[in-house]
């Protein structure tokens, strides 16, 4: 395996565990300031982590660079909060299963052998045992679920492009701090109603670090060393690994489907990586 793949397949496993470890942080503060809140104080932790470490001057911007950093901006502020809340009316299960319809359909469109083909179908097949979402009539957090799915083809297409588009964390930083912004309102609602304090704002202070600036930075990273159709295929790896942080962090003892799904995800992964490994694309500078 090359080192650019190695790499990548180390920040894609990071970024997962951080954002599962973080989304189990932020579902403490949804009682104190709902999924609204904690999506609009994930926003200003990355945007003030971002910002100084990466320093972005928008005025040197090109219309090139700006408009896939203004619609990352928009996805970063759509996507979580269509997931909580779709979380909230129809499950956890049904929900994890719809979002995942995102990426499945990016790593199907590029499949590019039948192998390809095969493992992005068992990864998402893998997902679908492992959580074995029953049927839900919410017809509206149904919707908010496929609009998580297609918020997240977004981000894994947006910072493919920005990657090659503009260095180092500048793109996530300048889209977090526009995402923020659009936030200000909520943040303002939630400090006139006296809620934005306490165990309720540090948790989600934990989860924007965990689940916003970590993943952000990492994925941008992890795209600019392998190709989007097999970083798409890896992101089943989330649902995986929120099983076993239930096992492990909250002792919630694993089913017979929930092992058989992890099995099966894996297994596909597995073999994306030996296929990616055999046929990967010619390596690609990375830019510094």
């Amino acid at each position: 395996m090359g080192r650019a793949t190695a790499a990548g397949l180390a920040t894609m496993a990071a970024s997962a565990a951080s954002n599962q470890v973080g989304a189990a942080v932020g579902a403490h503060a949804f009682a104190s300031i709902g999924p609204a809140g904690v999506v609009a104080v994930r926003q200003f932790v990355a945007a003030a982590v971002l910002l100084p470490v990466a320093r972005p001057d928008p005025r040197r911007f090109t219309w090139a660079q700006w408009w896939p950093t203004l619609l990352l901006a928009l996805v970063f502020g759509t996507m979580n909060l269509s997931l909580y809340t779709a979380v909230d009316r129809v499950g956890l299960g049904l929900a994890v299963t719809l979002e995942f319809l995102g990426p499945l359909a990016v790593a199907l469109a590029g499949s590019r052998t039948r192998t390809d083909l095969f493992c992005a179908a068992a990864a998402g097949a893998g997902v679908y045992v492992l959580v074995l979402p029953g049927p839900a009539r919410d017809y509206t957090g149904i919707g908010l679920g496929l609009l998580a799915a297609a918020c997240w083809a977004a981000y894994i297409l947006l910072n493919r492009l920005l990657g090659k588009r503009l260095p180092g964390l500048q793109a996530p930083a300048a889209a977090t701090a526009v995402s923020a912004l659009a936030y200000l309102p909520v943040a303002a609602a939630l400090i006139v109603a006296g809620r934005l304090h306490g165990p309720g704002l540090l948790y989600a202070v934990a989860a924007g670090v965990l689940s916003s600036v970590v993943p952000y930075a990492a994925d941008l990273i992890a795209l600019r060393r392998v190709p989007t159709q097999f970083f798409a295929v890896m992101m089943s790896i989330h649902p995986v690994l929120a099983a076993l942080a239930g096992l492990v962090l909250l002792g919630e003892v694993l089913a017979v489907h929930e092992w058989a799904g992890i099995a099966i995800v894996v297994s596909a992964n597995a073999l994306a990586v030996a296929s990616h490994r055999r046929t990967r694309e010619p390596r690609q500078e990375v830019p510094r």
